[in-house]
């Protein structure tokens, strides 16, 4: 599985790498309402959650599915502005001026994102003039709760006064907590957008992708970049540019915003723990698989403790060469064990590196 976006014709003076401050506060909020996808962070998280007022926590929750069940594309307003070719600004006032530039059909598209509706890369539906699209609206909020009605019911009746109270909080937010995070990560983000952009000049597009994760890869004949992630998606440049949005608090996200008819954005961590070259989403499955079978899980138990041959492993368990021979194909595929020669005996082991960090892959990939 993969999100896929199509460069063809793309000039290489159209990728832009760029920090975002409103994307920024966007992850901040997102770290503050789901502590766990972010365990670096959680110093942060108390220090913030404990000082925070709580008038203004109360409203964090209103509409916390924004930023909580979904990354809403509401905090990328330059990539839905006419062209394809918009930055963001360089400081967050600037970028709620671009979110106020969104039209009021794209806003409530993007805001209404946590119902999981179809279509995300298909023209979107117009539920603010089709009743139809307006009814439908309101039965998926309410498969997701109470909260989320009240809010689309707001936003269908009156996305201004909606706007302007996504301003007033995100205002709110910056006074509260986020100017004093933004001052302290903005020069290292920067710092990263002058190394990609460097990369990009110095020796090409497939090597910037290749820095910002291993997740990430060029088809140059092709001309399409992959991301590895447990969904399907595609979108493609056209006539506009690519933005690639550093984060300091987004690990272990890698998002990808592809939307129709708005410029595509990779939104990628930074000084993240991401190892060299994470296990890729078809390896998991490969992996995930391989321990589901219980002769295989007796197999790994036994390699676990020592290398043994196969006819070692067919004598413990009873069974045949053959059939040991082929559970260890199948955890080889998977990179789950080792094989090294001792004389003219073969000795098999299991990877318990690779094993103790299933989970943490595992959880990394979902959240990817």
């Amino acid at each position: 599985m993969s999100v896929c976006i199509d460069i063809t014709g793309l000039r290489p003076e159209r990728v832009t790498v760029v920090p975002s401050p409103l994307a920024e506060l966007g992850m901040a909020l997102h770290a503050l309402s789901e502590p766990g996808h972010h365990p670096g962070l959680q110093g942060w998280v108390t220090g913030v959650t404990a000082r925070l007022d709580p008038y203004l926590a109360d409203r964090m929750c209103e509409a916390d599915f924004l930023w909580r069940t979904t990354f809403s594309d509401l905090f990328l307003p330059y990539a839905g502005l006419p062209g394809r070719d918009a930055l963001p600004g360089a400081t967050l006032t600037e970028e709620l001026d671009l979110l106020d530039k969104l039209t009021d059909e794209q806003f409530v598209n993007a805001a209404t994102e946590f119902m999981c509706t179809p279509g995300y890369d298909t023209p979107g539906l117009d539920v603010l003039a089709d009743p139809a699209q307006h009814r439908r609206a309101l039965d998926l909020a309410a498969s997701r709760g109470p909260r989320q009605v009240h809010f689309t019911r707001r936003l269908l009746d009156d996305p201004p006064g909606v706007r302007a109270w996504l301003r007033q909080f995100l205002r709110d937010c910056d006074e509260a907590f986020f100017a004093d995070v933004w001052a302290r990560v903005s020069h290292p983000l920067a710092a990263d957008a002058r190394h990609k952009t460097d990369l990009l000049r110095r020796k090409g597009l497939a090597e910037a992708l290749t820095s910002v994760s291993s997740a990430v890869s060029l088809d140059e004949g092709a001309a399409l970049i992959s991301v590895d992630k447990m969904a399907h998606g595609r979108t493609a440049t056209a006539d506009g540019g690519l933005l690639l949005i550093p984060t300091s608090l987004g690990w272990p996200h890698l998002m990808v915003l592809h939307r129709y008819g708005w410029q595509p954005v990779l939104h990628y961590p930074v000084g993240s723990p991401e190892l060299a070259s994470p296990p890729s989403v078809e390896q998991l499955t490969l992996r995930i698989t391989a321990l589901s079978h219980p002769v295989r899980m007796r197999i790994c138990r036994l390699l676990a403790r020592s290398a043994h041959t196969t006819s070692e492993m067919a004598q413990s368990l009873g069974m045949t060469a053959p059939e040991i021979s082929r559970h260890l194909g199948v955890l080889k595929k998977a990179s789950l064990i080792t094989t090294r020669r001792r004389g003219r005996y073969v000795l098999h082991q299991l990877d318990v590196t690779v094993v103790a960090r299933l989970g943490s892959d595992f959880l990394e990939g979902l959240l990817r």
